[in-house]
Parts: structure tokens; C-alpha cells; sequence
């Protein structure tokens, strides 16, 4: 009734289109009705995506799991009919805002080992992995970390009005509030922490503070709820003394480019920690790493390739991989039986859910630790949790010993070239756009 034109054009090019997937598949009437632009299940409805991929050259997703994933899911039919237009296209950040503009004590630490060249070229911060052994590169890249920590430290206190340690581990997780992402895991590490904290007093404790900033939908009333979790175990944590220093939590308000490019810099951890194959690629993890932070995540997006480029040791891989999430929840996952088999975990929970962290409203967060235990933990926060808190021991071990970190971190910064957004546009240029620097775009035939 809105659009009639639009709908004529549609089914005619429906029309056209099942006849040659009819011509390429004869007899195959199931396949023909997974690929219609129509739905016919209930209510008929367009299927945009099927529409946009008939209509395109090249479909592409933004990591090389991605990619894969959208092959053996939602455009399989598509695939097999199309092969040759389905391909991968890695995302990339730009160096002038992420390193040159965002860390200039950084930048002016690269131009003094590598030269000016790495601003244009990415990938001639290659070297630097062959120098990180080099104690004076290091001092030098220690330095600039610590100016860019006492600049984050000075922006947290003047929003919160807390005072934070420059020398303690910044452990970030900066993005887009979102279940999937699990801040939510992330703070179960951090009230596990709290209390091992409270119950070993004597034990010599990493310094750490916790860094959350992100933005939620305005009905996402899930994420909302774990932003005002994050502040209300904040209050307990910063005001307890018997924990001091050695553990901060911090959500840094109203979230921006501005903002991020004060936060990413002084990262010393990169939380990247989404349920496997769930996040397309991500660009955080790209930006935290080549300002020299290591990273903490799953097997899941352009987290893969990082590891791939930095290597298994320079980065702190936990968790399922995409495989073995949907092969948990084949089975019938039951997140109830691991919280009844690990006490830690049960203890964590039910001080959440009973209120120890909103004693004024004691079942403020009871639904959300239901929605873990009886909700069917759809993003499997607790069938991570362990290996999750094994690699957060690591991350301590690690940051122990400045001087391995560094080497560390530096391996991470010279690995980053592939990650450029130069590259990602020639890449488009040239394999799906069809142009060449200075020329127009190259006819087929």
C-alpha cells in the first residue's frame, strides 16, 4: 500500500532471479524457497539482506571469522550458488588519529627507534619487534605509557572524582554496552577479585584498576542494568579501605572519539572478551593494541588474526571457541549445573543477587543473575568464568615483571601494520570497487 512500485520492482526481480537459481539447481524446490527475496513463513515479508546480496557484485564480512561465518550460516544457499562473490575484507583504524593524533608521546617514542615512515605505511613498524628487547627502547616506551596513564588518571578523577594509581594495571573495556560483549563477565572477575582480595589480605595483590566506559540503547534495559551494577560495586570497592590501592573500579561517563582517544592510549590489558562468534571483527581491539596494549579475549573476530600476527604468547586467549559454542548449546546448556559445582562462582553470584553491592534495594540485580542461572545464560558467562579467571592470573604473573611486559606490549605495537585502514580501502579499491590510484574505475571486459 506504501510503496506498490518498489514491491512490482522486487517481485520481478525475485521472478528473474529464482529462474536462474531454478536453471543452476533444476528440481532443488527448497533451496529455491531459502533464497526468495520473499518470505512465505506467516506474514509475507521481503528479506532485505537477500535482496542486497542478489543486487551486489561482492559480499563481504569485516573479519576472516566473520567472513567464514556468514558463508556457513546465513548466506550458505547464496554461496553455493555464487561462490566466487563471497570473500573477506579485514577491518583496519587509521594510524593519524589512533597513534599520531591520539599518542604523541608514543609517536615521538616510534619516530626516535623506526623514523617518521610508519605515519603513512603501517607496516614499517615491523622492526620494532626485533628491538623490543632493547632496555633503552623500553625505558623510552615505559615512559610514554606512564604520561599517557597520569593524563587518563587526571581525566577519570575530574569526571568521577576518583583517585586512581598511574602505576597500577589499567585494565579496559571500552565499547557499545551490549550483553554479548559480557561487561557483565567482566565484572564477575572483578567481585571475585574483590573478595579473594578480602580473604587473603596478606597475599601481594597486582595493583589494578578497572576501567568501563560505553553507551547503551535507551530501551536496552539488560545493558542498563549492568552499567548501574558497574557503579554500584564501584561505591563498595573504592570506599573499602581494606582494599586500598591495589584495586579500582571506574566507569568513565559519556563515552566519545574524544574521550576513547584519552582511554585506548593508556590501556595496559585490552578487554575483548565477546562469546565466539558473535562479534563481527571489532576495531578496538585494533586500536588498543597498536597503542601498545596487550590483549585479553576470545578466539572471536580480528581478535583470531591479532593472535595470528602477534603470536600465542603476546596475547591472553580464553575461553570456547565459535564451534564449541554452538556445540554447548546443541546440547541442551544447563549454566545452573555449573554454578551448583563451583563454589566460587555460587558465592559470586548470590552476593550479587542478594544484594551486598545495592543494600538499600537488595533484589535490584536478583533478575539479572536469574536471567545467568535460569535464562539459559544465552552469551555463556559461566561456562567461560574459569578460564576467563585463569587468564586474568596470567595477565598478573605477567604484569609482575615490567620488563617482559614491555616486550610484550612493544611485539604487539610492531604487529599492528595489517591493521591499518590504508590497507583495508586498498583492498576494497582493488578487488571490489575496481580503481587504481590516479585512474578510474576498471570496466569488466
Amino acid at each position: 500500500q506504501v510503496l506498490p512500485r518498489h514491491l512490482e520492482i522486487i517481485f520481478r526481480i525475485n521472478h528473474e532471479f529464482l529462474a536462474e537459481a531454478a536453471r543452476l539447481h533444476p528440481g532443488d524446490v527448497q533451496l529455491l524457497r531459502r533464497l526468495s527475496l520473499i518470505a512465505e513463513d506467516g506474514d509475507r515479508r521481503v528479506r532485505m539482506a537477500h535482496l542486497a546480496t542478489v543486487g551486489c557484485r561482492y559480499v563481504n564480512g569485516v573479519s576472516a571469522l566473520h567472513s567464514r561465518l556468514l558463508v556457513q550460516t546465513i548466506f550458505a544457499d547464496f554461496a553455493l550458488l555464487w561462490p566466487q562473490r563471497f570473500g573477506n575484507v579485514t577491518n583496519g583504524v587509521t594510524p593519524r588519529r589512533w597513534l599520531q593524533q591520539a599518542n604523541p608521546a608514543l609517536s615521538r617514542c616510534l619516530d626516535d627507534a623506526l623514523g617518521r615512515h610508519w605515519r603513512r605505511d603501517l607496516s614499517a613498524l615491523q622492526p620494532l619487534a626485533a628491538r623490543a628487547d632493547d632496555c633503552g627502547l623500553q625505558q623510552a616506551f615505559r615512559a610514554a605509557r606512564l604520561d599517557n596513564k597520569r593524563r587518563l588518571a587526571a581525566l577519570i578523577h575530574r569526571s568521577t572524582g576518583l583517585s586512581v594509581d598511574p602505576d597500577s594495571l589499567f585494565d579496559v573495556h571500552v565499547k557499545r554496552i551490549h550483553e554479548y560483549k559480557r561487561q557483565l563477565l567482566n565484572v564477575l572477575h572483578v567481585v571475585t577479585r574483590y573478595r579473594a582480595m578480602l580473604a587473603q589480605p596478606h597475599v601481594e595483590w597486582v595493583p589494578r584498576t578497572v576501567i568501563f566506559a560505553g553507551k547503551a540503547a535507551s530501551g536496552y534495559h539488560r545493558a542498563k542494568q549492568v552499567i548501574r551494577l558497574i557503579h554500584d560495586v564501584a561505591q563498595v570497592i573504592n570506599a573499602d579501605p581494606r582494599v586500598a590501592d591495589r584495586l579500582k573500579l571506574a566507569f568513565v561517563p559519556n563515552y566519545s572519539v574524544s574521550v576513547a582517544e584519552v582511554i585506548v592510549p593508556a590501556a595496559d590489558l585490552s578487554q575483548q572478551i565477546s562469546t565466539a562468534g558473535t562479534a563481527a571483527s571489532g576495531t578496538g581491539n585494533m586500536k588498543l593494541a597498536l597503542n601498545g596494549a596487550l590483549t585479553i579475549g576470545t578466539d572471536d573476530g580480528a581478535n583470531i588474526e591479532i593472535r595470528q600476527l602477534v603470536g600465542d604468547d603476546n596475547i591472553f586467549i580464553f575461553g570456547r571457541r565459535a564451534h564449541e559454542v554452538e556445540a554447548i548449546r546443541r546440547a541442551g546448556y544447563q549454566p545452573i549445573r555449573i554454578y551448583e559445582s563451583n563454589p566460587q562462582l555460587k558465592a559470586v553470584l548470590d552476593s550479587i543477587a542478594s544484594g551486598a553491592f545495592s543494600p538499600v534495594e537488595p533484589a535490584r540485580y536478583r533478575d539479572l543473575i536469574d536471567s545467568l542461572l535460569w535464562g539459559g545464560d544465552p552469551y555463556l558467562l559461566l561456562a567461560d568464568y574459569d578460564d576467563y579467571l585463569q587468564a586474568q592470573a596470567r595477565v598478573d604473573a605477567l604484569y609482575a615483571q615490567p620488563a617482559l611486559w614491555a616486550i610484550r606490549a612493544l611485539r604487539n605495537v610492531a604487529a599492528m601494520g595489517e591493521f591499518s585502514s590504508d590497507r583495508a580501502v586498498q583492498e576494497y579499491a582493488h578487488r571490489i570497487w575496481r580503481v587504481q590510484p590516479g585512474h578510474g574505475i576498471a570496466r569488466d571486459g
